[in-house]
């Protein structure tokens, strides 16, 4: 079984930039024969800094992923910060994810089960893979059983991310589908003065190593030239490095 690849830009930053990462996605489905989930977010309520870039909001950004769907025919991905937002997502993308430090908030989990959609929990940083388990419940007992859960990595110290990939397997208990995030578990959050920094070079082993450990989905945030992205720059992969990452987990 092809395992779930979702990859895109960090934040919606310009029609321009998601066409272009689109069309690479789209040229890589068909030379791997998988489908790639588009993931972007339309806010980024979380980002370190006050002054920093969020996104063009819930409606625009709403508008923009759909025009991508339509014109490219990939599925949707995007992430929400409060429960209202889950509705008027449902409506476009097909997985709705809950992020990271979000993952034990119910009224969140309930309101994005509600929708029907493929809900995408977010290991927190500060939970095992076994504390999983209780946000799935949370959302099956909302009457949706198709649940994602995304390894992230865990913060053990000042700026920075540690993975233990035995989350993986222990995660697999809950749930058959499990992903690694390949990129924000690289981060150094907080760490490039009031901005989040980064090893992206240490992308491609993150899904080796997830892939031993018996991933069966890859989270990578992309964008054509990360050095000049508004978000997540320093951990995002460069769009042309994405094939070669591919063809390292998609092969027997």
């Amino acid at each position: 079984m092809k395992p779930v690849i979702i990859a895109g830009p960090c934040v919606i930053e310009s029609m321009e930039c998601l066409c272009q990462v689109a069309e690479e996605l789209v040229r890589l489905n068909k030379k791997f024969g998988v489908d790639i989930i588009f993931k972007s977010s339309f806010d980024k309520a979380n980002r370190t800094s006050i002054s920093s870039f969020r996104g063009p909001g819930l409606d625009r950004g709403l508008q923009m992923l759909a025009d991508i769907k339509s014109r490219y025919g990939l599925r949707l991905l995007t992430d929400i910060h409060e429960s209202w937002q889950a509705k008027a997502v449902g409506e476009v993308v097909d997985v709705i994810q809950i992020p990271a430090f979000l993952c034990r908030q119910t009224d969140l989990l309930v309101a994005a089960a509600q929708t029907g959609k493929t809900v995408n929990i977010k290991k927190a940083q500060f939970l095992s893979g076994l504390d999983m388990e209780f946000p799935v419940q949370k959302v099956r007992e909302s009457g949706n059983d198709d649940i994602w859960l995304t390894e992230r990595g865990n913060v053990y110290g000042y700026n920075n991310l540690v993975v233990d990939f035995r989350n993986i397997a222990d995660m697999k208990r809950f749930t058959p589908t499990v992903i690694m995030d390949c990129t924000h578990s690289v981060q150094r959050p907080g760490a490039a003065g009031g901005k989040t920094g980064g090893d992206r070079q240490f992308v491609p082993a993150m899904a080796l190593a997830a892939k031993a450990f018996g991933a069966t989905g890859y989270f990578f945030e992309v964008h054509p030239n990360p050095d000049e992205a508004k978000s997540d720059g320093p951990n995002m992969l460069r769009l042309t490095d994405l094939e070669n990452v591919l063809t390292s987990i998609v092969k027997e």
